[in-house]
């Protein structure tokens, strides 16, 4: 049974996005305080004006203190929650729901991580006990597994292969390059890229994304209400959450070139959204960029490409900035890195530069000025055959 949606009943009127990078002289609380004070001050409002607060972390605090405190909040309600590396998206489509509800009128979506002060990289958690079975994989382990099944089930050359993933962290650090708010913000030659020492499998150091801090900030309210605070809302038009069975792992079906949980979210997106073809509909999309072969299989997962069509997209410029169907135009995980909390919402905030069309002149895109509204963000969090999956559609116009 699919989702109904809240199509059109909330909008985003303001948001905040810290630079993301090393902030060795910042910690959890300044950078909420930051992205927090910038979201206040897109909307127009002060802190006291919302109503309820939702912040994602994974590893920056354990409770709603975690944000009242340094914001100083009048006893207000702050929900703390994580679902891994879509917990910056739980933030956001939980405060949705409760603004479209009608339990609050205005809600915050935050996110924080300090990945670099926790002296790790990826998630931040200690795993649960469980049977033994589980795999004592690193996540570019698990993930590089996903190239060479592709290359198998498509019959694409493995250094075909190689040029295409090289090309897409080309892609991103070139996007990269111009973002202030990047971590990264050179651009990396494709030699460099190809040449780099090997992490796992196939994939280079610069398949993967990085370790940063990071926080990013939105500020929610019922769309009839929207124009009260900005005259450029962004309108909410599909919000999908899935959790897989976790079961590919022992599926001997499985062939690691699918997230199934993403296809099904995106399904469900586009179902409450009314997107019918998204490659034609989206003007942008920010997609969970995590290691490159993850670009590639979301391609098609989102329904972008046909399958195993999308590696010769990414070679024909299809996803790049001033391509048909911008992808990671900010420069995504690859060029940010990926404070867990934060990304889901740094996605966003790209969302609502492009489309209410502020973004530097060196990197907007052609696509909402030809007349395209729509934009789609994704997280997933696990690795294949056992994730999580989040996708969103927002628009600048309600639906007529």
């Amino acid at each position: 049974m699919a989702s109904k949606g809240i199509r059109d009943r909330v909008a985003i009127v303001g948001m905040g996005c810290t630079q993301f990078g090393e902030h060795w002289d910042k910690g959890a609380e300044d950078l909420l305080v930051d992205s927090a004070t910038a979201a206040f001050d897109s909307a127009g409002i002060a802190k006291d004006d919302v109503d309820a607060f939702w912040l994602g972390t994974m590893g920056s605090g354990i409770s709603g203190l975690t944000l009242s405190r340094p914001l100083k909040l009048d006893y207000k309600p702050v929900t703390r929650l994580e679902n891994m590396c879509a917990t910056g998206s739980e933030a956001f489509r939980n405060a949705c729901y409760a603004v479209a509800s009608g339990a609050v009128d205005t809600a915050m979506a935050i996110g924080v991580e300090k990945l670099k002060d926790s002296g790790f990289s990826g998630l931040v958690v200690s795993r649960p006990p469980d049977d033994g079975s589980a795999a004592e994989l690193s996540a570019p382990a698990l993930f590089s597994l996903l190239a060479p099944a592709y290359s198998k089930k498509y019959g694409v050359d493995k250094d075909e292969l190689k040029n295409v993933l090289t090309r897409i962290a080309w892609k991103n650090h070139k996007n990269g390059a111009v973002n202030p708010r990047a971590q990264f913000r050179k651009e990396v030659p494709m030699e460099t890229i190809a040449a780099s020492p090997i992490m796992a499998g196939q994939l280079g150091i610069f398949d993967c994304s990085g370790v940063s801090d990071g926080s990013a900030a939105a500020v929610i309210v019922r769309a009839e209400d929207a124009h009260r605070y900005t005259d450029k809302p962004i309108y909410v038009k599909g919000l999908s959450f899935v959790a897989g069975p976790a079961a590919g792992v022992i599926d001997p079906e499985y062939d690691y070139t699918t997230f199934t949980e993403v296809v099904r979210a995106a399904e469900d997106a586009y179902q409450q959204a009314g997107v019918e073809d998204p490659r034609a509909q989206l003007a942008m999309a920010e997609v969970h960029d995590c290691f490159t072969p993850t670009e590639l299989v979301l391609m098609e997962d989102l329904g972008f490409a046909e399958r195993g069509t999308a590696w010769k997209e990414v070679l024909a410029g299809t996803f790049d900035l001033d391509g048909e169907l911008p992808v990671n135009p900010d420069g995504g995980l690859k060029a940010f890195g990926h404070p867990i909390g934060a990304s889901g919402l740094r996605m966003l905030f790209e969302c609502w530069l492009q489309l209410r069309q502020e973004a530097p002149p060196e990197r907007t895109i052609k696509s909402v000025a030809a007349g395209k509204k729509l934009a789609l963000t994704h997280n997933l969090g696990g690795s294949p055959g056992e994730c999580v999956s989040f996708v969103s559609v927002v628009g600048s116009e309600p639906s007529a």
